[in-house]
């Protein structure tokens, strides 16, 4: 199993176990129709991808009561992939098949366009982050970040309790930049990192001054972008631990005119929206 297993909190198996009883809430006839002679379903690939999301689709059958096995000989068949296989009672495989291979399938699909992303930087020369956003799925979220992980990208926060984010209606409810970050800090204290949108140079300066750790370059045009990274670095010598971040539709096929010096971060909302999932299948042998 993917080393990445092991962030997965336990909690992860009572959202599973609340994704099963969504798809049976009373009686299961297709089950009823197969009975419980044992089987063996081949779980199939049939689009290029990432592979993410095994934790989850183990532990669906886990709860069904069947076995999983990865790790079988990979054997390309009539444009398919052998994957892995399962092995159970005919009605408990289908009683998760189709949550296991939906987990899968988005899982898949996220890391798929994490990992494009990701390479897509490193061939630019980039050195920074590359990063997911809270732009999740409800419900759905740690399979969405788990893929991210998996893929190779940053997830970015977890949540709203896990940095605070200033964006542009908290400064308008508020006042100012500076005194959001002032009612920020006093009550996040010193081990959360305050973020701030910023919509000019100016901004994010204020931001700066006021004691933001990052700041968020958004919706700026890549040239636009690049120069006023290098700028705001310039005119703030004494906060070199400041990180800037470039966020706001970019997109994969517009990432690379981001890229650059004096940007440390650059976020993806397209990572978990729009993204095309991974084909497979689950067959049970006949």
């Amino acid at each position: 199993m993917s080393k990445h297993a092991a962030l997965l909190p336990t909690t992860y198996a009572r959202t599973i176990e609340a994704w099963l009883a969504e798809d049976i809430p009373a009686f299961d006839y297709g089950g009823y129709v197969v009975g419980d002679d044992v089987k063996v379903a081949t779980l199939y690939c049939k689009s290029p991808g990432v592979l993410a999301g095994i934790p989850f689709f183990n532990e669906v059958f886990r709860q069904t009561g069947c076995s999983f096995e990865e790790g079988v000989e990979i054997i390309p068949h009539e444009g398919k992939v052998v994957v892995a296989e399962v092995r159970g009672a005919a009605r408990r495989i289908l009683m998760g098949e189709r949550l296991a291979l939906n987990i899968l399938a988005r899982c898949s699909g996220v890391a798929s366009r994490a990992r494009r992303l990701r390479q897509l930087a490193d061939n630019a020369g980039f050195a920074g982050v590359v990063a997911g956003t809270r732009k999740t799925t409800p419900g759905f979220r740690l399979v969405e970040k788990y893929g991210m992980q998996v893929g190779g990208a940053d997830t970015h926060r977890m949540d709203l309790s896990s940095m605070v984010m200033l964006k542009d209606n908290h400064v308008w409810a508020t006042g100012s930049i500076t005194k959001a970050v002032a009612e920020a800090r006093a009550v996040a204290g010193f081990s959360v990192k305050i973020e701030v949108e910023c919509q000019s140079e100016a901004d994010a300066i204020e931001a700066i001054e006021a004691g933001a750790d990052i700041v968020m370059l958004d919706n700026f045009g890549p040239e636009q972008l690049r120069a006023s990274a290098l700028n705001i670095k310039a005119n703030c010598p004494g906060h070199q631990h400041v990180l800037i971040e470039a966020s706001g539709g970019i997109t994969e096929e517009t990432a690379a005119d981001y890229m650059g010096p004096g940007i440390d971060i650059i976020s993806f909302g397209t990572m978990t929206q729009g993204v095309p999932h991974v084909d497979f299948s689950l067959k049970i042998a006949h």
